[in-house]
């Protein structure tokens, strides 16, 4: 896989569950080190300095919780601490957070009663808290109801209109449609493609293009298995 990712664009890592996404965006952030090539973030090397990039990014993995013995509250307060923001600039960020998503009554309840949508809530605010260049979100939208899920899609249009970057991966085509200025089409470790939706032909979509690519990636590799 050989990509690069401009300042300022929603790109979009879409393809089906196991195709590489998760592992994509792990080697960028420095969770996992890879067998060979080379990533840089923000200049960065993940391998080479992955609590560097680590600082510089937000992040959220998909399925991941506050910790169960804290409040929302108490969460934003330690992640205010370990990232070094202002206790006001986070007491303002999590009311802002609190009112966009609608979780403000829930601010002072233990994790463990929490939702697991209120949860999903709570991590997206988090990786956000810093108001980091580059945020990188595994299934962004997932455990959301519909309206909590229009807000979330506004906010990151509106975070890269403003000049920042952000990298989501998704099984779902309509949503890397809806969101994304750029998609890369992940399969089987693989980039299928590489493509802006707005250069799509009028009468082409993205989930044509989506069924192109992964079904002519099947059959070369049944191929290969057959003649190989």
């Amino acid at each position: 896989m050989s990509l690069t990712i401009e300042e300022g664009e929603l790109y979009g890592l879409l393809g089906p569950n196991g195709a590489g996404k998760t592992t994509t965006m792990e080697l960028l952030t420095g969770q996992s080190v890879p067998d060979g090539g080379r990533a840089t973030v923000l200049g960065l090397d993940p391998v080479e300095d992955p609590t560097g990039v680590r600082e510089r990014v937000g992040i959220l993995p998909e399925k991941e919780s506050p910790p169960s013995f804290m409040t929302p509250r108490k969460y934003f307060d330690f992640v205010g601490a370990i990232r070094d923001i202002p206790e006001d600039r986070v007491d303002e960020q999590i009311e802002a957070w609190a009112d966009r998503l609608g979780f403000a009554e829930k601010l002072d309840t233990i994790s463990t009663d929490l939702s697991r949508g209120q949860q999903q809530k709570v991590m997206i605010a988090s990786a956000f808290l810093h108001e980091p260049a580059v945020v990188f979100i595994d299934e962004p939208l997932a455990n959301l109801d519909p309206i909590v899920q229009e807000r979330v899609k506004r906010f990151l249009i509106e975070y890269r209109d403003a000049g920042n970057t952000v990298v989501i991966s998704t099984h779902n085509v309509d949503v890397a449609a809806d969101l994304c200025s750029r998609v890369g089409i992940v399969y089987a470790g693989s980039l299928a493609a590489d493509i802006r939706p707005s250069d799509l032909d009028p009468d082409e979509t993205l989930l044509d293009l989506f069924m192109d690519r992964v079904e002519a990636d099947d059959d070369e590799q049944l191929e290969t298995v057959t003649h190989g």
